[in-house]
């Protein structure tokens, strides 16, 4: 069990997008291109316009999943109870949870949309999209994107763990990203680049772990608060799920190309956001200690 208490989630924000079969996507493949793309999204950039339709298959088959009735017929269905058993309503409440305390930490913070869709997904700003891109944030529509599959490709391809709370971190990471947008870090990141171990994407995915550390201090805080307890050991899922997903595991050691920032720099700034819940002490562009 994460979550505590009963009755049914705010779901006004969240809305499903089918997917799987219309093979309409002109990217994606695997984990070789999962950086890029992600890199690409994070910019607001159409990933189809890196990526040249190289790689480009059709989606018919991948992430079989449902319409976007059948996903908002879901969504709406969740409960409190249902988000320690179902990843949909997990993500739902890890939503509500996140709006619940970024506004206390930053002034007129308003949340962003999310996204739950199947196969693939269309966005209002960033281009289209496949599973296998995994979970992104579009600063251009400001809505934050979802696959629940997502989750098992972490732990069964990546390494990472699928723990309820692994799974709460990779949600708070990309709102991690709408507070930057809401505070201008993305556009101080797309001055420095977007690749390198130093570049202003590295800088802007290691603030965003950051700031998923300080959700996490928080979120178990208060007689209001949303979350059990958090254990050691579902910090140690948390972890396991950071070190996964380090650019030194995704492509190599070479960090020319990184984009996201080592597996060891991603445990610090998921960890100095958890032990402080300070988002003052994210600032990853003051300092070359990333």
């Amino acid at each position: 069990m994460t979550f505590r208490g009963d009755g049914p989630l705010d779901t006004g924000g969240v809305s499903g997008r089918g997917g799987g079969g219309r093979g309409r996507v002109a990217i994606g493949g695997g984990v070789g291109l999962v950086v890029v793309v992600i890199a690409a999204l994070v910019f607001g950039i159409n990933p189809a316009d890196i990526l040249g339709g190289a790689g480009s298959y059709s989606t018919d088959g991948v992430g079989s999943g449902g319409s976007d009735s059948e996903i908002d017929q879901q969504i709406e269905s969740c409960t409190v109870e249902k988000a320690n058993t179902d990843t949909v309503c997990r993500i739902v409440a890890t939503t509500n949870s996140l709006n619940k305390i970024w506004p206390g930490l930053v002034s007129g913070y308003q949340g962003p949309q999310t996204v739950i869709f199947a196969g693939s997904v269309d966005t209002d700003g960033c281009g289209s999209a496949t599973s296998a891109v995994g979970p992104f944030y579009c600063p251009a529509d400001q809505t934050a994107y979802f696959d629940p599959s997502f989750f098992d490709t972490l732990e069964q391809q990546l390494g990472g763990s699928n723990g309820p709370l692994a799974q709460e971190y990779v949600v708070a990471h990309e709102f991690g990203h709408h507070v930057q947008h809401l505070l201008g870090a993305d556009e101080q990141a797309r001055r420095m680049g977007s690749k390198g171990a130093k570049s202003g994407s590295v800088r802007l995915e290691l603030q965003a772990d950051c700031y998923a550390g300080v959700w996490a201090n928080r979120a178990d805080d208060g007689p209001d608060a949303m979350l059990e307890p958090i254990t050691k050991d579902q910090i140690a899922d948390v972890i396991t799920t950071a070190k996964a997903i380090g650019d030194d595991r995704l492509s190599g050691s070479n960090s020319d190309g990184w984009t996201h920032g080592s597996s060891t720099q991603r445990v610090r700034w998921f960890s100095t956001g958890y032990e402080s819940g300070d988002p003052a002490t994210c600032d990853t562009f003051a300092t070359d200690n990333l």
